[in-house]
């Protein structure tokens, strides 16, 4: 059985953060300094914990932009390699845009964006899911190739 729910707990803290450790520092050799930030605990930042038959699989969180109402930042997008390939990266990704429109929609006349920082190699799966290109900049983050990315999730009413 497969479960995503927002973090709320201490133990589902540490099981994101796992999965974050073994894909982005393991894997990826994203140095932990730069992995690890602040963001995780703003009362304001929502996490998503994916879990197989009750076993860690998936993570990945939202943050709202104060600068720019409106938008989020869907950020830290992980799944342990073992469970790759099964399509929960997309499952994953709708269930954080799905909390972003319950949660952070500050007015839904003005409508919701989606932005985050694909990796390269994940361009397609974004694309996939409906995100496009913002610019055609693409810069190192922690020694990976990125481009910039957004998405409407609720188009302004006009």
């Amino acid at each position: 059985m497969i479960d995503i729910r927002v973090v709320s707990d201490l133990a589902d803290i540490q099981a994101a953060r796992g999965i974050r450790y073994e894909v982005f520092v393991i894997e990826q050799q994203v140095p932990l300094v730069l992995e690890v930030d602040a963001r995780d605990a703003l009362p304001d930042t929502i996490q998503v914990l994916m879990t197989i038959e009750g076993k860690p699989a998936g993570t990945g969180r939202l943050l709202p932009d104060h600068d720019h109402p409106g938008v989020v930042h869907v950020g830290r997008l992980a799944v342990l390699e073992r469970y790759r390939g099964q399509q929960l990266g997309a499952r994953l990704l709708a269930e954080l845009e799905a909390e972003a429109i319950r949660q952070l929609t500050p007015d839904p006349s003005a409508g919701l964006i989606s932005e985050l920082s694909a990796q390269e190699y994940a361009l397609d799966f974004y694309r996939k899911a409906g995100y496009e290109t913002i610019g055609r900049e693409r810069y190192l983050d922690a020694g990976i190739w990125h481009h910039d990315m957004r998405k409407t999730l609720i188009a302004p009413v006009q």
